[in-house]
């Protein structure tokens, strides 16, 4: 009786293709994709497109005509991406818990940091990119207007950072609650009431200035930023966005799946 020995080794092929990572550009697509696929997203990004359109119609009609500039337009249309937009980064968040798919996110993908990477990249490309199509409609109805086209270029970029900020933001209260009525409610309510606080209790109106994120966050869309403004921007942002964000990773690194 002759014994064969079989060889056990893993093909070479095979192992490659089971070591291989997904690129971290396809998963920020994916996540990307993940944003216009459910229904409350795909209208959420309607409703943005809708009513920065309102925005320049109510500014073509109502406006006086010394406000028909490219940087008016641009401006005023930032208003409803800067509110609406930071729910689709809780929703990236928040989804992946409510609707069950973190099982499968993360079987695909083991590295959790990898996942969280994309879904910020995602959050970031996507505040961008309503950045761009605001200057695309800020064009369009000046056109129509026939209004100036002096432009600022640093308040262009402090425009677009804003909405990556709050972006953020929004995904940071997304993966620190993990749970999309939560999340939204504290979202607009902690920083409206800080707003409220700062502004009622005199003695709370220094730290404000500091810590109050739509207080800082204001002169983006108006002027140039003086240093002292970068400085209390900076800080807000470190408690609004930097901490809650740090904290969510955590937590959604070490939560278990079930």
């Amino acid at each position: 009786m002759t014994a064969t020995l079989v060889d056990s080794e893993v093909p070479a092929t095979t192992a490659s293709h089971r070591n291989r990572t997904i690129p971290i550009g396809r998963l920020v697509g994916v996540e990307l994709r993940k944003l216009a696929d459910t229904r409350a997203g795909l209208w959420l990004l309607v409703v943005i497109a809708l009513a920065s359109v309102a925005t320049g119609l109510i500014l073509l009609f109502a406006a006086p005509d010394d406000a028909h500039t490219f940087m008016s337009y641009l401006t005023f249309a930032q208003l409803p991406a800067g509110i609406l937009l930071p729910v689709l980064g809780i929703l990236s968040m928040t989804s992946e818990w409510s609707q069950r798919t973190a099982l499968t996110t993360f079987t695909l993908v083991p590295q959790r940091g990898r996942v969280l990477a994309a879904k910020l990249l995602a959050a970031a490309a996507i505040a961008v990119l309503a950045a761009a199509s605001t200057f695309v409609f800020a064009a369009v109805f000046n056109l129509v207007s026939a209004g100036s086209w002096s432009m600022n270029g640093q308040v262009i970029a402090q425009c677009v950072l804003l909405q990556v900020l709050y972006v953020l933001m929004g995904t940071a209260f997304g993966g620190l609650l993990m749970n999309t009525p939560l999340a939204i409610v504290g979202f607009f309510a902690l920083p409206m009431v800080w707003t409220l606080l700062g502004s009622v209790i005199s003695s709370l109106q220094k730290a404000a200035g500091w810590l109050d994120i739509n207080l800082t966050t204001a002169p983006l869309t108006e002027h140039a930023m003086t240093g002292g403004e970068w400085s209390r921007l900076a800080v807000s942002s470190a408690v609004w966005v930097l901490v809650p964000l740090v904290a969510g990773a955590f937590r959604m690194l070490r939560r278990e799946v079930n």
